[in-house]
């Protein structure tokens, strides 16, 4: 049937100036209407808007009854009127000492039931493992991974390719003296680096980036890369920044509001540019080794991958494919860079501004370990002193203070509280490392919170690092031997000075999301 629209295009049509006469007509007839009509159109859209603002919190309202108390949400922006964007870590810590151990608090317009504590994240990530084992919704990387990778999958595709992960590790040294010797290996090409300042100040951050991200390397890639390495000092940096900008205002914003954030211009959108030039690399090097590949002499984890991938290529699930190798591999060069790194960097701020405690564990370093012999972990038995202040700073420093979100994998009573599957559920890790149930003075640098009282290692149930239970870092291992390794050649080697007095230095965090970073500095290494 013709419509009456269609008559009047045709008609249109067969004249030169119909459409534009009939354009004129409508725009007489829109000047001509009245006040009173506006009016009311303004009317609706705001009658619309309130409607929705009012169904909205009502939503939101009557789903937070149902869970933990906690302060009340506003429309939209949640609890951000309470989380300082700047230092969500410090605002959850108030909101913890107000509402207790679980509470509630929207994070955007999302509920995170929040886990405070030793107690608390014990009784759900280790005594409840299995219905705490979901993985939340994280913007940051889901929203460029899609969920196709070793960290932030959920069900049967995490079980696979975290399993697999795990496996293929193993076998190329996670654990094993094979790899212990790469990380001494790599910490010699460190050394050297550093004696090349000449005992000039210098910024830590790019030789011990690359040496840490060279670790994992040579376990997914089969082989290290020089410092100077144009694509390898892209791939460190590339990293960096975005674990820099996950933990400012910018990344913690993007968390809250990412549906809001992703049409929105700021330092926000660099963290996906970096991901896409880390996706670039990968692929380029998995096409590499797809030209070279020998199914029978695997010589890396993306070897092992693209065997496997061949081997599930006729199974209907496919969860072995190109796009979850390079997402699984972009996870683990994440993980396996910037903790350590930051770590470690950290660890000799802390050190700097005591230096009566880099001088103990120098003499340690000396009386077991000598001045030429390469350290092994194997050493950590017989430096009890040196370990407690490694753990000490991981305790202290807390680089990763509120862990990646969860989500409950079915209904659970958890301390009174009924909570439903798919509940989003946060713990707070900095609660744990400074809680003052299991440590006496939780806000000071001691390292004797790791040792009994006669000076032996103690080992600490509430230090949580790598997080806890089935979603712990399964690199938790290798990061150790790294830390230890990294930590003990270098203190052999140097003794550092710092370009402020020891008193001055400033341990406060620059800004807390995703990660705690200290201030910058300078350091210079003075050869022993």
């Amino acid at each position: 049937m013709t419509s009456a629209w269609d008559c009047i295009d045709t008609h249109c049509e067969q004249t030169t100036f119909g459409r534009g006469l009939l354009l004129k007509r409508w725009s007489r007839g829109a000047r001509a209407l009245p006040a009173m009509d506006f009016g009311i159109v303004v009317g609706t859209l705001l009658a619309f808007c309130l409607t929705y603002v009012i169904l909205k919190s009502g939503k939101m309202w009557r789903r937070a009854r149902s869970l933990p108390p906690g302060p009340t949400p506003l429309p939209f922006i949640g609890n951000l009127h309470q989380v300082n964007p700047r230092d969500v870590t410090k605002s959850l810590m108030k909101l913890h000492k107000k509402y207790g151990s679980v509470y509630t608090v929207h994070l955007g317009q999302e509920p995170h039931v929040m886990l405070c504590g030793y107690q608390a994240v014990k009784e759900a990530l280790i005594d409840n493992s299995e219905i705490f084992s979901g993985r939340g919704f994280y913007p940051v990387f889901y929203n460029f991974t899609k969920g196709d990778d070793i960290a932030f999958s959920n069900g049967e595709k995490w079980k696979a390719l975290r399993g697999f992960a795990i496996q293929i590790l193993r076998e190329f040294g996670m654990g094993k003296k094979s790899i212990e010797e790469r990380i001494q290996e790599e910490a010699q090409y460190l050394i050297e680096e550093f004696r090349k300042t000449n005992m000039s100040p210098f910024n830590l951050i790019n030789p011990m980036g690359r040496a840490v991200s060279n670790v994992i390397c040579s376990i997914v890639f089969g082989n290290r890369f020089d410092y100077k390495d144009k694509n390898f000092t892209l791939l460190v940096s590339c990293i960096q920044n975005n674990f820099r900008i996950m933990s400012n205002i910018w990344g913690v914003l993007y968390n809250f509001y990412s549906d809001l954030m992703d049409y929105l211009p700021g330092p926000h959108k660099e963290i996906f540019t970096n991901f896409e030039k880390l996706r670039d690399f990968i692929e380029e090097k998995v096409k590499k080794n797809q030209e070279s590949l020998d199914p029978n002499n695997p010589r890396d984890y993306v070897d092992c991958f693209l065997i496997k991938m061949e081997k599930e290529k006729n199974n209907i699930k496919n969860l072995f494919n190109m796009n979850t190798l390079v997402m699984s591999t972009l996870l683990l060069f994440f993980a396996g860079t910037e903790s350590v790194g930051l770590t470690l960097r950290y660890g000799f701020l802390i050190l700097m501004k005591y230096p009566a405690i880099a001088a103990k564990v120098q003499e340690e370093i000396d009386h077991v370990i000598g001045c030429h012999q390469m350290p092994s972990y194997e050493d950590r038995i017989r430096m009890p002193y040196t370990t407690a202040v490694l753990h000490e700073i991981q305790r202290y420093a807390d680089v990763i203070p509120l862990s990646v979100p969860h989500e409950l994998t079915a209904d659970i009573n958890f301390r009174g509280y009924n909570l439903r599957k798919g509940t989003q559920v946060t713990p707070l890790l900095t609660s744990v490392h400074r809680d003052p149930t299991q440590y006496q003075d939780p806000d000071k640098f001691d390292p004797t919170n790791f040792l009994d009282a006669n000076g032996r290692f103690k080992k600490r149930e509430a230090l949580m690092p790598f997080s806890a239970g089935k979603r712990i870092c399964f690199g938790e291992s290798l990061a150790m031997t790294e830390l230890f390794i990294y930590f003990t050649t270098i203190l052999q080697n140097f003794s550092f000075k710092s370009l402020i007095p020891s008193e001055e230095i400033d341990l406060t965090p620059l800004g807390v999301g995703l990660g705690n970073i200290h201030m910058p500095y300078e350091i210079c290494m003075i050869p022993r």
